[in-house]
């Protein structure tokens, strides 16, 4: 096995049943796997999900798989989680505003939000007492071009979203109990950044969006009270020297489109970033290169710092942290595997550990333990 063994760790760290599941877009299909303690990744089943299948989110209390299914006609389903095996059984198939290319859910766990690339806007669905979504969203809210990603905060009552194509973050109040977004503020970007993914310190004090056309982390301070941002920082996520260039937004075609020229083959092309548990880490993944890059936080001022960069799976798309902050998954759209990287528990560096097989397009990657 590639890689040097990471450094030994207590078992009982680990919870005794930790699942893993890959959305593969151009299968239709979901992969599930058994993540041991020591590192391995144990294939259990492949079902068949959907023509487009690729974002995931987790219900607060772990029972339920929600997936965006993205060929038409274009649904969310609902999945039931076996604990004691993590095998999935679908509930149901809900109407979803458009083609999601992002789902995650409140707090309560009572909705599930969306984001459409290609249909610009932000959706919120109801997801009723048994934790299934409902048919059809009760709130649809038209955006610039290109909407990528949806987030609420710790405290459930700001929600932020990134507008791709207008290089722009948007902040909202939430509420909780009607599921309502009302507008709060527009973070205008510089132009071309292309603010694609984001994620919000253990803490809740600071937001880290990863820019898709600069391989940029751009950190925010998040005012506890108001929900208002202020941008504190930019860090590049590749070294000098990377050879890409500043990169342009893939755009989504609708029937009837011509197909654009063709891209160049040295553009920059980020796709996901994620913290550890505890927030002292931070990954980043670019996927003409295909690299992942680390960043140690500091406790202190919540700004990243570059601490290595590293060839992962070809086309790296999704990542995803275990709970115990040990492994970081990687799945590459163009790989035939999924990767296991140890992290080091002092300095946040990864070593590649383990690989399992993947569906074809592997894409989104969710991380599920029980004890």
């Amino acid at each position: 096995m590639p890689g040097t063994a990471p450094l030994q760790r207590p078992a009982s760290s680990a919870p005794s049943r930790t699942f893993v599941y890959v959305s593969n877009a151009a299968d239709g299909t979901l992969s599930s796997y058994q993540l041991s303690a020591e590192g391995q990744l144990q294939p259990l089943a492949t079902l068949e999900a959907g023509a487009g299948a690729m974002s995931l989110a987790l219900s607060p209390d772990r029972s339920k798989l929600y997936a965006s299914i993205r060929g038409k006609p274009f649904t969310l389903a609902t999945y039931d989680i076996d604990p004691a095996n993590g095998v999935l059984t679908l509930v149901k198939s809900a109407t979803a505003a458009d083609s999601l290319v992002y789902i995650s859910t409140d707090n309560s766990g009572r909705y599930l939000f969306g984001a459409s690339y290609g249909d610009d806007l932000l959706s919120v669905n109801a997801i009723n007492a048994e934790g299934v979504v409902s048919d059809n969203p009760q709130h649809v809210i038209e955006t610039g071009p290109s909407a990528h990603s949806i987030i609420v905060d710790a405290s459930n009552r700001f929600v932020y979203a990134t507008i791709l194509g207008a290089d722009q973050l948007l902040a909202f109040n939430f509420d909780p109990a009607s599921g309502a977004l009302t507008p709060l503020a527009t973070v205008q970007l510089p132009q071309g950044s292309g603010p694609r993914h984001l994620v919000l310190s253990a803490d809740n004090r600071f937001l880290y969006l990863l820019n898709e056309m600069t391989a940029s982390v751009s950190t925010f301070a998040i005012d506890p009270q108001s929900g208002q941002l202020s941008a504190l920082d930019e860090v590049d996520a590749l070294p000098e020297g990377s050879g890409l260039a500043r990169g342009m937004g893939r755009p989504m075609l609708k029937p009837g489109q011509p197909a654009p020229p063709p891209l160049a083959d040295n553009l920059i092309w980020a796709a996901d970033i994620r913290l550890t548990p505890n927030g002292r880490f931070l990954y980043t993944s670019e996927r003409t290169a295909s690299t992942v890059s680390v960043f140690a936080i500091d406790p202190h001022s919540g700004l990243p710092r570059r601490v290595q960069h590293l060839k992962v799976e070809q086309q790296p798309r999704g990542l995803a942290v275990d709970p115990t902050g040990q492994w970081l998954l990687v799945t590459g759209e163009k790989s035939p595997e999924v990767g296991v990287y140890a992290i080091d528990p002092h300095l946040g560096t990864l070593t590649r550990h383990a690989a399992a097989p993947s569906g074809k397009g592997a894409n989104w990657v969710l991380t599920v333990s029980y004890p």
